[in-house]
């Protein structure tokens, strides 16, 4: 059997690891990763302590200050929400399209042989985002790379949670030609019972089984929300609606998870319903149990719920690896 060699790999704005980590399962190897949170990159070293871990704001990276980015096979890019109202003309900052530009900029200095970029499904699908993509377009063009604008559903690749992904992927060298986008992985979707009930049955709820029965469907998109602002809790007010129709209450995150003394009776509102864990919403993302997240309740909650799901990345990252070691 031939063994494929490891590719090696940039990430920026690495977040908790979750790109990075599903990538890793795909055979790269990253030589750097970038994120300008404390708390994340404790995260990242937490998790795996060989990798070279840089805390820094993206406008402030120079590669020339580190070798070892250069002749890199992919540049990999969990970004933050870029909003449909952001202009790549407006004179004042937009920080989400700021860090957009400074990772296509980042192009030009590393010059891999593939970019992937994960971001909103609308960067890919709505009309008001078409002066990014132009902008982007125009960009990775001018740099002789080829672009593949596409949309996944982590539910499609077992993550037990409905959301999608709008995901950039360019090649240069005329490799596109040569790329499939990642298909299902799974013959169905994972429901939340499934994947939650043998946590909830954990310190002795009786009830554990007959809630995982009912819970018969992939989780609402997790939103972490804003690290500025606010405590944890599980999304807008419409995937709150969705968890209590799961008998969820959305609105909080957990310390622990239910005892045998709870009543679970959503006729009672928010007191009969239980609010998750951290780790059982990082469960919902993909990440194995043993994934850390560093720092405290919010600040954990807020990394999972920002994160690009494990097996998202590792379907995109077995995807360009295909490409790329041909």
């Amino acid at each position: 059997m031939t063994i494929k060699p490891r590719l090696r790999s940039v990430n920026v704005c690495a977040g908790a690891g979750g790109l990075a980590f599903g990538l890793e399962q795909a055979g790269f190897d990253p030589v750097l990763l970038l994120d300008n949170r404390a708390v994340t990159c404790d995260t990242i070293r937490a998790n795996r302590p060989g990798w070279n871990v840089l805390g820094l704001d993206l406008a402030d990276f120079d590669p020339s200050e580190h070798q070892q980015t250069y002749d890199v096979d992919l540049l990999a890019a969990g970004l933050p929400r870029v909003k449909a109202t952001a202009s790549v003309h407006r004179p004042d900052r937009d920080d989400e399209l700021e860090i957009l530009k400074a990772t296509i900029m980042l192009m030009h200095g590393i010059r891999p042989r593939a970019l992937l970029i994960e971001n909103v499904p609308d960067l890919v699908t709505k009309p008001t985002y078409e002066p990014i993509r132009e902008y982007i377009t125009a960009e990775l063009v001018h740099l002789g790379y080829d672009i593949h604008w596409g949309v996944l559903n982590a539910a499609d690749f077992g993550v037990a949670q409905e959301r999608k992904e709008g995901v950039v992927i360019a090649f240069r060298d005329g490799l596109l030609g040569s790329f499939s986008p990642p298909l299902p992985s799974v013959p169905r979707h994972r429901t939340v019972g499934e994947t939650l009930g043998p946590s909830m049955a954990a310190r002795g709820w009786s009830q554990a089984t007959a809630w995982a029965a009912q819970a018969d469907r992939p989780a609402p998109t997790l939103v972490g929300g804003s690290w500025n602002r606010g405590g944890a809790d599980l999304g807008p007010t419409g995937s709150k609606r969705a968890w209590a129709r799961m008998g969820v209450d959305g609105a909080t995150v957990a310390d622990d998870v239910p005892g045998p003394e709870f009543l679970w009776d959503p006729s009672l509102g928010r007191a009969g319903m239980m609010p998750l864990t951290v780790p059982q919403t990082a469960a919902l993302q993909g990440f194995p149990p043993e994934w850390h997240f560093a720092g405290l309740k919010t600040a954990r909650y807020r990394q999972v719920g920002h994160a690009t799901p494990p097996p998202v990345g590792r379907a995109l990252g077995e995807a360009i690896g295909t490409v790329l070691a041909s």
